[in-house]
């Protein structure tokens, strides 16, 4: 009998939505996708948190060569005192979210102690920690472990096969772009996780918003966090 082994794969994002942690929950290994190219204006180094202004992305402010090829593990801080910018923000946005004094020493500790120079190191810092904090036990592994082939899809069931896995793991919108029937023919299942329906939690600020950083629901819930994911 082959033991079930399941697979997600995907770019680090930092401070991610519960999304993301929903995706790594429900599997064994969780690969981090960093030798693909960082793309300017996405989640990569930025997320959405509630404000009294409305909602405001924090942004990691990093250095970018100009149309150079650059991979998100080869991208560098631009400013040393980011985390402390965006530590300060969180604390001023959040001060009277119901959990904010069970939750800030943590969260403090968490932006304090973040001074790598790289982009990946940084957000898998925050992941692991997030992670840690809502008892999610999934490995985390590098992509540039591994050595990859070309294309997309084959390069997914690369890592994949060198896992032995029997299950690969993605958001809804990769749909678009991954051929399943070249997964089955590895003998790997496809699941796309369902985004849908979530629980609405306690939050500050106007209008309810799914689509922001799990920053969010931590401060707002504290330990309770885990029972507003789905997986």
């Amino acid at each position: 009998m082959t033991l079930q082994k399941k697979v997600f794969i995907t770019q680090s994002n930092y401070i991610p939505w519960k999304g993301y942690f929903d995706n790594i929950k429900q599997v064994d290994i969780f690969v981090v996708y960093d030798d693909m190219q960082y793309t300017k204006r996405d989640w990569r180094n930025r997320n959405l948190i509630k404000t009294e202004q409305g909602l405001k992305w924090l942004t990691i402010p990093v250095e970018v060569k100009g149309k150079y090829f650059q991979k998100i593990k080869d991208t560098k801080i631009a400013d040393k005192n980011w985390n402390l910018s965006h530590l300060a923000i969180l604390k001023q946005s959040y001060k009277q979210a119901p959990c904010y004094k069970e939750m800030i020493e943590w969260v403090e500790e968490m932006y304090i102690n973040c001074t790598y120079d790289y982009l990946t190191d940084i957000n898998i810092h925050f992941i692991q920690s997030i992670n840690n904090f809502l008892s999610i036990t999934s490995k985390i592994r590098n992509s540039s472990e591994f050595e990859l082939v070309d294309g997309k899809t084959e390069r997914l069931i690369d890592i994949c096969t060198q896992l032995e896995a029997s299950d690969y793991y993605s958001g809804p919108s990769a749909k678009s772009y991954i051929d399943s029937e070249k997964f089955f023919a590895r003998n790997i299942d496809v699941h796309y996780f369902d985004y849908g329906n979530y629980p609405i939690y306690h939050q500050l600020h106007g209008k309810f918003e799914h689509n922001v950083s799990i920053i969010d629901l931590i401060l707002n819930e504290g330990i309770k966090s885990t029972g507003f994911l789905k997986s």
